[in-house]
């Protein structure tokens, strides 16, 4: 093992070690049971039940048919939200911030009866040489990229929507080949105010599975493609840039 690569392999112990404390902590034990509710289109939605919440989390896994570069390009840009993840009407970066640690803000528009729902994310972005989800690959220079999201709930308030105050989200990415990604996405959130239940037990199925949908086309447009990904000797992500 190379030194860079050592380097990393410490950091990853740390950064899964702090997943693991932090992140997980709104989302489902990796031992929990998993009940798949849909299979289609290489895509795999299951459901969970997670302790103390009367909303059930979801996870997602599919194969993107584009490269890992293209998909990290659209992941690392806010407003993409609006291209890709269904029901986002809105979103933007907020002040400050960088690579590995920002904020964003989003407006997510549910179908009548129910209110509008506004969130403000803080998104940390990792390096691991270790899965978080308990997956692997045999890929050993395809290190897995980690996205963690979690609701900041008392930024940026707008009015006539309702604020969800806890959410929790992991994405995790890793490079198949040169032309196909593997992508996890779990997520619970706890919308506030009153949903019917109907649109609830849907949405868990309906976002996930039409946004991978969507973000396969995404992907794969203009706007997301000639992008690179700049790793720093210590064989961390630091950018996604336009190749030179």
């Amino acid at each position: 093992m190379n030194g860079s690569r050592y380097r990393r392999s410490a950091f990853s112990a740390i950064v899964s070690s702090l997943l693991t404390a932090q992140s997980w902590a709104g989302l489902p034990p990796d031992s929990v049971d998993w009940n798949l509710e849909r299979d289609e289109d290489d895509i795999r939605i299951y459901k969970a039940s997670v302790s103390d919440s009367g909303f059930e989390a979801f996870k997602a896994t599919t194969v993107i048919n584009a490269p890992l570069s293209n998909v990290m390009a659209v992941m690392v840009d806010a407003e993409s939200c609006e291209e890709w993840v269904h029901g986002c009407s809105h979103s933007e970066a907020l002040d400050g911030g960088d690579f590995h640690d920002r904020k964003a803000y989003s407006v997510n528009d549910l179908p009548w009866p129910a209110a509008d729902r506004d969130y403000v994310l803080h998104i940390r972005t990792h390096t691991s040489d270790e899965s978080v989800t308990g997956e692997s690959h045999d890929e050993a220079d395809s290190p897995f990229i980690i996205m963690e999201l979690s609701a900041v709930p008392d930024e940026r308030e707008e009015s006539g929507k309702v604020r969800v105050e806890h959410s929790d989200t992991l994405y995790q990415f890793f490079q198949i080949d040169d032309g196909r990604t593997h992508m996890t996405w779990i997520q619970h959130s706890e919308p506030n105010g009153s949903l019917p239940g109907w649109l609830v037990n849907s949405l868990a199925v309906d976002i996930p599975f039409n946004s991978l949908q969507n973000l396969q086309d995404v992907a794969n447009s203009s706007t997301y493609s000639g992008y690179e990904l700049v790793f720093n000797e210590q064989g961390e992500l630091t950018a996604v840039r336009k190749e030179q």
